[in-house]
């Protein structure tokens, strides 16, 4: 009976998926309502397996341990890390490079343009969300406040597009690098980057112009706090030295502790005593980060091992796929699966998680810090140059360079 039922599809598809794909409408359609959201399809996702199909590692309640006892180290580091570039991107803000930046961009739609640029170089070495908040924080001072949606996915997206090519720009590349990639197959995905970048970078930047120009001037008697700046770029050091630490010298602990979490928040302690962190920030962060782990869990737990064989259409698929599922676990299963041309599948599954907000862990960083973002439909319609762009930058570098699986 319980097979029977643990077969059971929904509309051709396991019940999971049914499950997963209310709890993203839900998120979709009430968007001030998310957490609520989240956690309810979580709970609905975690009881049916419990009560029918079971998890990989087991079923009942000690499947249900089991799986997160896997899944822990993850979601540790992804509530150290959001809460940790929460209080990181405040010390920018407070340090007036922000206000300061306007006598540095250009003074029409280039300026918001090379924001863009920086955004991506800057993921190329750092964690994708420290670029993503530190280029929203920029763009909420240069542009007055007011921050097109539209250009908000274009700051998710070139972070996104920065850390597809970069061992330590994603946790993605990070996983395929450690599973023997060579980095060079993982570096071939800039010539992806650099054409996505220029289909929506420019775009959306005209859109900004438009919406809300960008400040001309710096503002005068403006103080640069080069101690809080001290303290960035020290924490950045920190995580960077600690993710390329553990990945050379000690791998196997990257599965046992939250190395760089931790790494954030000895560095935030540490520096607490030069300058105190905005603690208030903290709360908000970790609702935001709540939202992520609910769906990160939810998306752990669906039967993904039903994707097709490895093929350039596969990696185009799991691409779009990626906007709503986590896309760990996704690149886990296409390391087990091997057969990947890996430049191609760093690029699709870490610029595809730009299409929708919670597409991507940097794109709930965004979301967190501009609210009217919390809407799928909205970032759809207003973002919706991210999407060609994701087709165009893939095609190029399929044409350019050809299917090369590893």
């Amino acid at each position: 009976m319980v097979t029977a039922l643990g077969a059971a599809d929904a509309f051709g598809l396991p019940v999971e998926f049914a499950f997963f794909a209310a709890t993203l409408l839900g998120v979709a359609l009430f968007h001030r309502r998310t957490l609520t959201v989240a956690l309810t399809g979580l709970a609905a996702i975690v009881l049916w397996k419990i009560a029918v199909t079971g998890f990989a590692h087991g079923s009942g309640f000690a499947g249900l341990a089991a799986h997160l006892a896997q899944e822990w180290v993850l979601l540790a580091n992804l509530l150290l890390l959001l809460t940790g570039f929460a209080l990181l991107s405040r010390h920018f803000e407070l340090s007036n490079v922000p206000e300061a930046m306007p006598g540095i961009l250009p003074d029409d739609w280039k300026g918001g343009f090379l924001l863009l640029v920086l955004v991506c170089a800057l993921s190329a070495f750092l964690d994708n969300i420290a670029a993503a908040l530190i280029g929203g924080t920029i763009a909420k001072h240069v542009f007055k406040g007011r921050v097109h949606v539209g250009y908000l996915a274009a700051v998710v997206a070139a972070s996104n597009a920065g850390g597809a090519g970069s061992v330590v720009g994603d946790t993605t590349t990070t996983m395929m690098w450690i599973a023997g990639v060579s980095p060079l197959s993982m570096l071939e995905a800039y010539v992806a980057t650099a054409v996505a970048l220029l289909v929506f970078g420019v775009q959306a930047s005209r859109q900004q112009q438009r919406f809300s120009p960008i400040a001309r001037d710096a503002a005068l008697g403006v103080r640069v706090e080069w101690a809080r700046v001290a303290i960035v770029l020290a924490i950045l050091a920190v995580a960077f030295a600690a993710n390329v630490v553990a990945n050379v010298w000690f791998p196997s602990l990257l599965d046992q502790a939250p190395v760089i979490g931790i790494a954030v928040w000895v560095a935030i302690l540490l520096a607490a005593p030069l300058h105190r962190p905005d603690w208030a920030v903290v709360p908000n962060a970790v609702l935001g980060a709540l939202f992520l782990l609910a769906l990160v869990v939810a998306a752990s737990m669906m039967p993904v091992e039903r994707l097709p064989a490895a093929s350039w259409q596969t990696a185009l698929g799991v691409g779009f796929l990626s906007a709503v599922f986590n896309n760990i676990p996704l690149t886990a299963l296409a390391l087990e699966q091997g057969g990947y041309d890996w430049g191609l599948l760093a690029f699709a599954i870490g610029f595809g998680g730009s299409i929708v907000w919670f597409g991507s862990s940097a794109g709930v960083a965004i979301a967190d810090m501009f609210p009217e973002a919390k809407s799928a439909t909205t970032w759809l319609r207003k973002g919706w140059l991210i999407v060609p762009a994701y087709v165009a930058g893939f095609f190029a570098m399929l044409a350019l360079l050809g299917w090369r699986p590893g």
